[in-house]
């Protein structure tokens, strides 16, 4: 699908239908001595948020009490982002039963009710994003023509995105 990557209303819409659609992505805070970690991605695109389920007790949660800025990076093969934002820690139940199904029930056998289990809320504050528009074809193309006349390839772009 061809998008205007100046477009920046086409290019948020396009993020979060690929978050949602996907879900998965690596999630870390901002100068932690830790890794990044593997996490389910819920989308709030009208209020510019990101849910994901965790427990209290993991080194995420205790890194984000009170609120911390934080990363997500979404990949996939059309779209690449890494979202900035401020990560904070809520024991939401309305969330929790909204976003509640068999794959989250699966980490959680103590089910809805477990003490330990709790939501983090990513505010997005801004992202970059790139969109290839290439498929394997024009791929596979524009890649022999930049080798052959030692220039980049066009097969997509790069937006920034600037939420609130």
């Amino acid at each position: 699908m061809s998008i205007d990557m100046t477009d920046r209303t086409a290019v948020e819409r396009r993020l979060w239908e690929e978050i949602e659609r996907h879900q998965i992505g690596m999630l870390g805070v901002v100068g932690a001595q830790s890794h990044m970690q593997p996490m389910t991605a819920f989308v709030e695109p009208d209020r510019e948020q990101i849910w994901f389920f965790t427990r209290a007790d993991t080194d995420l949660a205790r890194h984000v009490v009170t609120g911390h800025p934080a990363m997500f990076v979404f990949q996939q093969r059309e779209m690449q982002a890494c979202i900035f934002g401020e990560l904070t820690r809520h024991h939401d139940p309305a969330r929790i039963a909204k976003y509640w199904n068999a794959v989250v029930a699966a980490w959680y056998p103590q089910g809805k009710d477990d003490p330990r289990l709790t939501m983090l809320q990513l505010e997005c504050m801004d992202a970059e994003v790139w969109i290839s528009q290439a498929g394997p074809m024009k791929f596979a193309w524009e890649i022999a023509k930049a080798n052959a006349t030692k220039h980049e390839p066009h097969i997509g772009g790069k937006a920034n995105l600037h939420f609130h």
